[in-house]
C-alpha cells in the first residue's frame, strides 16, 4: 500500500487572507498536504472585526474557539462562543463571525467533505471587507 509522506505545516508558513475579514489561513488542504476529504484552517479576528456571511453548499464547518470571544450568526440566530467551545455549522447554513470583545479571537476550523470543485465550495452572501484580496487557497484545479 502506498503511503503519502507526513507533511508538517506551520501557521507562520501559510499566508493569511483578509478578503472575507479577519485573517484566514488554510493549513491542511488538498494544496498543502494532498488532503482528499476536507481541510483545516485558522481565523484570527481582531476586536471590532468580522468575517463576512457565507455558506458552504457541500460541506459542514467545524469551529473551535481557542481564545477570545466570538459571536456567530447562523441562519439568523446568534450564539456566543467562549474559549474551549465548539460549534458545527451544517452545509447550507449561512454563518458569520464577529469579535465584539476587547481581545483578539483565534478559531480553528475544519470543513468536510470537500466540494466537487474548489469554486463550488464557498458562497459569499454579504459584502466582503476586502474584495480585492485573494481567497484562501484550498487546492484543486478551478
Amino acid at each position: 500500500m502506498f503511503q503519502q509522506p507526513l507533511v508538517k505545516i506551520a501557521h507562520a508558513d501559510i499566508a493569511g487572507t483578509r478578503r472575507l475579514g479577519g485573517d484566514v489561513r488554510v493549513l491542511l488542504s488538498p494544496k498543502t498536504v494532498d488532503a482528499t476529504d476536507g481541510f483545516l484552517g485558522t481565523i484570527t479576528i481582531e476586536p471590532g472585526e468580522f468575517v463576512a456571511e457565507q455558506y458552504h453548499p457541500y460541506s459542514d464547518k467545524f469551529c473551535y474557539l481557542v481564545r477570545g470571544e466570538v459571536t456567530m450568526r447562523v441562519d439568523g440566530e446568534e450564539i456566543t462562543l467562549a474559549p474551549d467551545e465548539a460549534l458545527m455549522v451544517r452545509r447550507g447554513q449561512r454563518h458569520r463571525f464577529a469579535n465584539h470583545g476587547t481581545g483578539q479571537a483565534f478559531l480553528v476550523f475544519g470543513i468536510a467533505p470537500l466540494a466537487p470543485r474548489p469554486d463550488l465550495g464557498h458562497v459569499d452572501t454579504e459584502e466582503l471587507p476586502h474584495p480585492d484580496a485573494p481567497l484562501p487557497q484550498v487546492g484543486g484545479v478551478q
